[in-house]
Formats: structure tokens, C-alpha cells, sequence
């Protein structure tokens, strides 16, 4: 499910590398990215599951990504989505966005 992010676009914000042990919450539930930010998701050990879902209230994911370690998958604008990860994944997030947007929300929970 790689989306395709606007050429012009770059990496505004990352974040640090993530475990089990240290993953947000809001990760690991319903989310979305804002309007305007798309999401990469960049798996460097174990093995992280994307569930993407159609909207705020489906809990029934419409598609299902593996992401194994030194692969990366993206996301568009205000999808909606979860992850889960092996015992032994590790992983960051990086978020692209157009210079000239405001600072704001990077995601949204449900």
C-alpha cells in the first residue's frame, strides 16, 4: 500500500525508534495522520502489522500489511489505521508534509 507522496513534499518530524516497551498507546489503537501529513512507517528489526480501516468508526480493517524489518510502508492523510508489533520489532515513523503548513496535529485518535 505504498501512497505516493507529493514530490515536494519532505520529512518534517521523526520520531525516535519504538519497542514494546516504549510505544505510544495511540500507536497500537485507531488513528489517523492529519490533513495534509502523510505517514512512513520504517521497520528496522522484527515485524510490524498495519491494519488500515476506512473510517473513525469500521473496527474491521479493509486491508492488512506485514512489514517486515529494513521495509517501510506510507500512509495517506487521514487514514485511519493501528499497528501491532513481533516481541522483537523496532521502528520509527517519519512525517512528511508540505513546507508551508502550519504546525499542528500530526495524528488524530479516536
Amino acid at each position: 500500500m505504498h501512497q505516493r507522496i507529493p514530490p515536494d513534499w519532505t520529512i518534517q518530524r521523526s520520531t525516535p525508534f519504538f519497542t514494546k516497551a516504549n510505544v505510544p498507546a495511540a500507536l497500537l489503537s485507531h488513528h489517523n495522520t492529519a490533513e495534509g501529513v502523510f505517514g512512513q512507517i520504517c521497520v528496522m528489526e522484527g515485524v510490524v502489522t498495519f491494519y488500515g480501516f476506512p473510517d473513525k468508526e469500521t473496527m474491521e480493517p479493509e486491508i492488512v500489511i506485514t512489514i517486515n524489518a529494513g521495509e517501510f510502508t506510507t500512509t495517506q492523510p487521514q487514514y485511519w489505521h493501528k499497528v501491532e508489533l513481533s516481541d522483537d520489532a523496532q521502528f520509527n515513523v517519519n512525517f512528511w508534509f508540505a513546507k508551508d503548513k502550519k504546525s499542528g496535529p500530526l495524528l488524530n485518535t479516536r
